[in-house]
């Protein structure tokens, strides 16, 4: 797979899942509010540094294992699994409804933004879920590419943070609302499918390792 390939999937799987409401986007919208928009690039910087901290100890243990058909089976049928339950997921949020942007603050602990970005991050079960499988699948693919594969991987994933929370925090701090709900749905459903075509196809390679 080339190395354009590899950031821009990354950036794909990425941005689904930054758009998605949770407590990192719950975060920035409260920082943006109290601190203005330098807020949202403090909190992508801190969310940044642990996914590198992450990235360099997971290769450093997976340089053993690429290579291996069983492994990367297993993974890839898990990590498949996991994006097409999200993208199937996401799918049923815009149809039934349930998906909204709120651009308003709420109370919460205030611990700076470029720690609440490492923080929230790290406390947050879904995070440490995706990485256990897709996001672990997607980086043993890359590895594959050496260094330069593992680079596209990680500025591929983290650009989705930069575009999505950056535009979030521009909007909360201008007050302008660009991204209405129909817009916002409309985009959620492209990820959705684009999400389900490609853990089908990762479910399928897995297969193909164990064969």
């Amino acid at each position: 797979m080339s190395l354009v390939a590899i950031f821009f999937i990354s950036l794909g799987v990425g941005l689904s899942g930054a758009l998605m409401p949770g407590p990192l986007l719950t975060v920035t919208i409260n920082e943006s509010y109290r601190r203005g928009f330098k807020a949202a690039p403090l909190l992508v910087a801190g969310h940044a540094v642990l996914e590198a901290s992450l990235i360099v100890l997971l290769v450093l243990g997976l340089d053993k294992v690429v290579g291996n058909d069983v492994f990367f089976g297993v993974v890839g049928l898990a990590g498949g699994a996991f994006i097409f339950w999200m993208g199937l997921g996401m799918a049923m949020d815009v149809r039934e409804g349930r998906l909204h942007v709120e651009l308003r603050a709420l109370d919460g602990k205030r611990i700076g933004p470029f720690a609440a970005g490492l923080t929230t991050s790290l406390s947050n079960p879904y995070w440490s879920l995706w990485w256990a499988t897709f996001g672990l699948s997607w980086l043993l693919r890359s590895m594959e590419r050496g260094v330069a594969g593992v680079v596209s991987f990680y500025t591929g994933h983290i650009m989705a943070d930069v575009l999505w929370y950056f535009l979030v925090g521009f909007l909360v701090v201008t007050g302008k609302r660009f991204l209405s709900d129909r817009v916002y749905n409309y985009v959620i459903l492209a990820c959705g499918a684009f999400l389900l075509v490609l853990g089908g196809r990762f479910m399928g390679d897995g297969l193909a390792h164990l064969l």
